[in-house]
């Protein structure tokens, strides 16, 4: 197991003692203890710890949840809540800051361990996820012509022109961008494919579908068909009227 460098903020010294001796006898790097938020704050950017331990209830100004608030937004660092509190209202203000765990102390030695290491698993899959995200849109930002994309599929990038692609789909945290004889799944938004592709091309016809206008060979009622394979879209009531106008309707 490579060393995970982890910072603990914790305001009861002999406490954050036994998680320190804790995390050194899993193996774990204790890289720092602080009492109090703001000290929290300022050695997460000094050491640049892989996680931290935080206790919600800290004396100061600061609380725990208010400190990973600020860590989470500024530093993308995963934080694991340390409490002794487990009732709703506690519960429903520490979510906010989505923490990457919550243990209820006092805690067993493999609890410890068991949540550090889904806790940095969780974190790393997510950070490949936006690197990924992010490398394919300034593939897409940085060509002079909309006509192509580039998405992931088998561990590569797939170039794939705009005018090939029938309609794209919202499936939970992902969509599909369908072609005539491929279909893709990437980790995305409808809002940010919507971005991506030609405005004068592409329509948004359904909270969940966008299609391209030429591909729509007739509407049937509160539906789109399209050519080749015969798909049809559900319309939106919301996005009638802006389809109406882009499709001359008379």
């Amino acid at each position: 197991m490579s060393k995970t460098n982890i910072l603990i903020v914790e305001d009861e010294s002999i406490v954050a003692k036994d998680i320190q001796h804790s995390l050194k006898k899993l193996g774990y790097t204790v890289v720092g203890i602080c009492s109090t938020g703001e000290d929290a704050i300022k050695s997460v950017e000094e050491l640049k710890p892989d996680l931290v331990l935080m206790d919600i209830m800290l004396k100061g100004d600061m609380s725990g949840i208010e400190a990973a608030g600020q860590i989470r937004e500024k530093y993308n660092v995963p934080i694991i809540y340390l409490t002794a509190y487990a009732d709703e209202s506690t519960l429903s203000k520490a979510k906010v800051s989505e923490p990457y765990g919550y243990i209820i102390k006092p805690f067993k030695e493999i609890d410890l361990h068991t949540s550090i290491e889904m806790a940095i698993y969780k974190h790393e899959k997510e950070t490949d996820v936006k690197k990924e995200r992010d490398f394919l849109y300034s593939i897409v930002e940085n060509k002079e012509s909309k006509d192509i994309i580039f998405v992931k599929s088998n561990s590569r990038l797939v170039k794939v022109k705009t005018n090939d692609i029938y309609f794209v789909e919202a499936l939970k945290d992902y969509v599909v961008i369908n072609t005539a004889n491929a279909r893709y799944t990437i980790h995305s938004t409808m809002k940010d494919i919507e971005k991506k592709l030609p405005a004068t091309d592409f329509i948004r016809v359904h909270r969940s579908f966008i299609v391209r206008i030429d591909k729509i060979v007739a509407i049937e009622q509160s539906n789109l068909i399209l050519e080749e394979d015969k798909k049809v879209i559900p319309i939106g009531g919301s996005y009638k009227d802006d389809l109406s106008k882009r499709l001359n309707m008379v």
